[in-house]
């Protein structure tokens, strides 16, 4: 690796937080865009936490959202996305309370970048799910 004075320098450690953040993030966002609102779509009458997910979505994928607070949020709902984890959905009770604790934990952390905004819009969003209607971009696995 080259240094701005011309010298040879070390070769960057490809596995620092620095470098592998970006390549996590982007994987987590492919998972979210790619099947968050078809999750959603199967749950969001039977779990307690479906206003606090999409307004997590919401943002996540707010251009105005800090980088490290997107980061937090795509880790927690591709948690949320992924059909394996510490306790599998399925187990009636007690499927989604490990997904729970994750978002509950990430929205601690981040609280302070959740604006009225994003609360309300997720509210308008499930209004409309529970009328019978797809959110915005919910085939495509754009954001809504």
């Amino acid at each position: 690796m080259t240094r701005n004075d011309g010298a040879v320098g070390e070769a960057p450690d490809f596995g620092s937080p620095e470098i592998a953040l970006p390549a996590v993030m982007t994987a987590n966002e492919k998972r979210v865009r790619g099947g968050f609102w078809r999750k959603l779509a199967r749950v969001f009458g039977t779990i307690p936490f479906a206003e606090e997910a999409v307004a997590a979505y919401y943002c996540a994928f707010d251009p105005a959202t800090p980088t490290r607070v997107k980061a937090i949020l795509l880790a927690a709902l591709a948690y949320f996305v992924v059909p394996f984890d510490v306790l599998p959905d399925f187990i009636m009770g007690l499927g989604f309370t490990d997904d729970a604790t994750v978002l509950m934990t990430a929205l601690g952390l981040i609280h302070a970048h959740m604006t009225p905004a994003h609360r309300a819009r997720a509210r308008e969003t499930l209004d409309r799910m529970r009328e019978g209607e797809r959110p915005d971009g919910a085939e495509t696995g754009e954001t809504a």
